[in-house]
């Protein structure tokens, strides 16, 4: 291993703060995000137009400061004890 690997053992880094920043629908889905699907498939699941998934894709991506849809699904697998609570708790 590196010594930037060492540092960094997750390729993308967000404090856990910023998901506070979310919207309970942004959470739920970038919960979905870690799934892998396609936007077609992620909007039926959650009842959206894709258009909407869209938009919710890029309000998360904004607001966690990441490059992409990939480093956002990062983020949830990195935090998924916290997002897995918020489905809980909803």
């Amino acid at each position: 291993m590196t010594a930037a690997h060492d540092a960094h053992p997750f390729p993308v880094s967000v404090d856990a703060g910023k998901l506070d920043l979310l919207t309970g629908r942004e959470r739920e889905v970038l919960r979905h995000l870690a799934r892998g699907r396609t936007n077609r498939v992620l909007a039926g699941q959650l009842g959206i137009a894709e258009r909407t998934l869209r938009a919710h894709i890029t309000s998360i991506v904004r607001k966690l400061d990441v490059g992409s849809r990939f480093e956002a699904s990062l983020v949830a697998v990195q935090h998924h004890d916290t997002l897995a609570e918020d489905a809980i708790a909803s």
